[in-house]
């Protein structure tokens, strides 16, 4: 079934307060932002609201454990070319934030701090839903890459507002609905390291996909349920391996590489097997890598593969923040048809088709 959301294209925002849930969720080095790729997919959804007379009021968050604070994401938004100005609001009480948005101008944008300092926020607390609504006159969602958690900046704040999806938000849907009804031959490669995230994936797509490759950290129950000595390799809990191991559409690694005896990367027999797999296919879904990438050589699996589904003439949906982190470092992100901002919330749409996030703005009143 095919997903169409309200979009903002649809709404005259001219004059209103507009609150955008975004991802700026980035990693901190040395003070220093790393890994921009969201935020510059979020611009054009920033620029759009802001030329069409919008008062733009920015939501994001960091993860717990990241240093940091989203002043710095403004500070970088302020150093590159844009259409919009762009204020920061530190403060976090609401009363604070409700008086310096007072001075708000048709066009401006402006960001409010982390919003997972609030206590309300992960627990989708329904008064501090409301009172984040009464910020603003409209809601757009462009942060399609939280959007699996129901958290009030996602799901509690489209019962109070009307509810649209913004333009990654909209690209992301799009793109990944595509691996539902792809061409054919369709291929599915999925690695990483925790199997119980994708056993809903491969469940989905026992029916969908032509050829399936595991590899990475996720492949190594089924290789232990075969016979393959994995050493003190990691482990997933509670797999049930033995529906996968037999059938024949599925495929894993034929040969590994170690290091002090656990299992590091795929071997050269099954990055040859992928990559036959890959020039078969007209369609190919890739989310994982098939290695330690954080490891010295052992990223070598996943680079060739990568470089060779870029070659190839399939259409290619990529996503998972490691493989993007990957690809952006081989230079290569803008070689493939489709790359997702997201990781889990990616694979959760796979796997269901739909995410709360989706399902709060459908449900909105409009």
């Amino acid at each position: 079934m095919t997903i169409n959301l309200p979009s903002i294209r649809d709404i005259d925002v001219k004059g209103k307060r507009v609150l955008l849930r975004v991802d700026f969720n980035v990693l901190f080095s040395d003070g220093k932002m790393e890994d921009l790729y969201r935020i510059t997919r979020t611009i054009p959804t920033i620029e759009y609201l802001s030329r069409k007379g919008a008062k733009v009021i920015i939501i994001s968050h960091l993860s717990f454990g990241k240093k940091g604070s989203l002043a710095s994401v403004a500070k970088y938004l302020n150093s590159v070319e844009k259409s919009f100005p762009l204020g920061f609001i530190k403060a976090t009480d609401f009363n604070l934030i409700a008086e310096s948005l007072n001075g708000m101008k048709d066009g401006d944008a402006v960001m409010l701090e982390d919003i997972r300092l609030q206590a309300g926020e992960e627990q989708n607390d329904k008064n501090f839903a409301r009172q984040l609504a009464e910020l603003g006159d409209i809601y757009v969602n462009d942060a399609f890459s939280v959007s699996h958690r129901k958290h009030a900046s996602i799901v509690g704040i489209a019962e109070f507002l009307p509810s649209y999806a913004g333009f990654l938000f909209e690209e992301e849907v799009r793109g990944l609905q595509s691996a539902f009804s792809p061409e054919r031959p369709f291929f599915l490669l999925l690695g990483g390291v925790k199997a119980e995230t994708k056993l809903g994936v491969i469940d989905r797509f026992l029916n969908i996909a032509d050829k399936i490759f595991i590899g990475g950290a996720l492949a190594n129950n089924f290789l232990k349920a075969k016979g393959v000595d994995i050493g003190s390799s990691v482990l997933s809990e509670n797999i049930p391996v033995e529906k996968y191991i037999n059938n024949g559409k599925i495929y894993f690694p034929a040969d590994v590489r170690k290091k002090d005896g656990k299992i590091y990367d795929i071997g050269e027999k099954a990055v040859e097997e992928v990559l036959s797999l890959v020039q078969e296919a007209k369609f190919i879904l890739w989310s994982g890598p098939m290695g330690n990438i954080e490891e010295d050589d052992f990223d070598k699996g996943t680079k060739i593969i990568a470089q060779a589904i870029a070659n190839s003439k399939a259409k290619t949906v990529i996503g998972g923040g490691d493989t993007v982190a990957v690809l952006n470092e081989m230079g290569i992100l803008n070689e493939f048809s489709f790359v997702s901002t997201a990781g889990g919330a990616m694979l959760e749409f796979l796997a269901s088709g739909t995410l709360p996030g989706i399902e709060a703005i459908i449900k909105s009143k409009i």
